[in-house]
């Protein structure tokens, strides 16, 4: 049927576009007049009537308005954003968007996951922050003045948005997940167009979104990578002081092991120089210094031994939580012998690398003399077994 008008339109088309013109002749001449009888022969056999003509215009037109035009080939930046629209008008219309300060999953909530990127994976803060304050400008200019088109418009050359924006990563996905989408526009006084930010209607519909959005971006906080304590619990060993730790272990990076030289240059002079035992200790204690990381063993009066992983830059106090954790009767005061018998203070401001506690080292546990006195006063004796049941039941054999 569809194919049965297009001929008829192909061949109104043909017939209204005038006399035809031979090869030879110039523009400008005309063709010559033709008989009347001359053209009954070579007239074509007779088009359809003036209403039939009307009727499948009419009809033609009815089935293009049923199938509208292809769209020109739209990009892959396009396709992305008309996905990234549909799946937020599902997730508004099924009610499943998560309030504003709960937690969310970052890869259902393209939003969280691109602000996330902005705050985690750029490490200038004083940049980041430069950068948030000016979407935030961007944003506030929409919810104050929506009916402003101008304010809807982020030109992507602008020199304050390379600046601030372009320069920092996650921000290109936070405009295009709270409804930005990339456009080539006109300029005045400019021969090509450019690229800009455009606001869809769908989300200037939801201001509101907008303004929620904007608070997140502005007190979101940078996510935190979180060390492993790896806490694993040994039978007693005579090995207890003897480290097995992998190669990776030791080494350094680039700027490490820069640093490194530049201490040994500074080590070369100072052999020159008469030095206080004083002096020698902070070289020492600077050596230390250049690992990252420590393990420490715990071992306990029934010689069981507790086993963790640290930063070598880490407080005393962190080992002191990580031992009372472990702990059956994690109320009772104790105390950390390094080797030696010196008792390692309890000081948040005392860090593994200032005490000669790395890249590993074995301390020995004690309740508080004091507490013990108490408790054997009393009548009463402290627990055989002194980590919890469930430490104990994944215990392994050093070897």
């Amino acid at each position: 049927m569809k194919k049965f008008f297009q001929e008829i339109k192909a061949d109104i088309k043909f017939k209204s576009a005038g006399p035809g013109q031979k090869l030879t002749e110039s523009v400008g001449e005309k063709a010559p007049k033709e008989k009347p009888k001359q053209q009954a022969l070579r007239q074509p056999r007779q088009g359809p009537t003036d209403e039939a003509q009307m009727a499948a215009a009419a009809a033609l037109a009815r089935l293009e308005q049923k199938q509208p035009k292809a769209r020109g080939p739209t990009s892959q930046d396009s396709i992305r954003n008309q996905v990234r629209k549909e799946l937020r008008a599902e997730a508004t219309v099924s009610g499943n968007q998560e309030a504003p300060g709960t937690n969310t999953h970052f890869s259902t909530d393209p939003v969280a996951a691109s602000i996330m990127k902005i705050h985690t994976f750029n490490k200038d803060r004083d940049r980041v922050k430069l950068g948030v304050d000016t979407i935030a400008k961007y944003l506030d200019n929409i919810h104050l003045h929506p009916e402003e088109e101008k304010y809807r418009k982020i030109k992507l050359q602008n020199k304050v948005f390379q600046e601030r924006i372009n320069c920092l990563e996650g921000t290109h996905e936070f405009f295009e997940a709270i409804g930005f989408q990339k456009a080539l526009l006109p300029v005045p006084d400019q021969e090509g167009p450019e690229e800009f930010y455009v606001l869809s209607e769908e989300a200037l519909a939801q201001l509101q979104s907008l303004e929620r959005h904007k608070e997140q971006l502005l007190h979101a906080e940078p996510v935190r990578a979180t060390l492993a304590r790896q806490c694993r619990v040994f039978r007693p060993s005579p090995l207890a002081s003897q480290f097995d730790l992998p190669a990776d272990f030791f080494n350094l990076t680039a700027e490490e092991i820069k640093r490194e030289q530049r201490l040994r240059s500074e080590a070369v002079e100072r052999l020159s120089v008469l030095r206080t035992k004083a002096m020698r200790e902070r070289e020492e204690q600077r050596e230390m210094r250049k690992y990252t990381y420590t393990v420490l063993r715990v071992r306990f009066p029934d010689g069981c031994l507790l086993q963790g992983t640290f930063y070598a830059r880490e407080r005393v106090a962190a080992l002191y939580g990580f031992v009372r954790e472990a702990l059956q009767n994690d109320w009772l005061p104790f105390e950390l012998l390094a080797s030696g018998g010196q008792k390692l203070s309890e000081d948040e401001n005392l860090a593994f690398n200032e005490c000669g506690l790395v890249p590993s080292a074995l301390l020995t546990f004690s309740w508080d003399a004091a507490v013990l006195e108490d408790i054997k006063a009393a009548g009463a004796k402290p627990d055989t077994s002194i980590l919890k049941p469930e430490l104990l039941s994944a215990i392994e054999k050093l070897s």
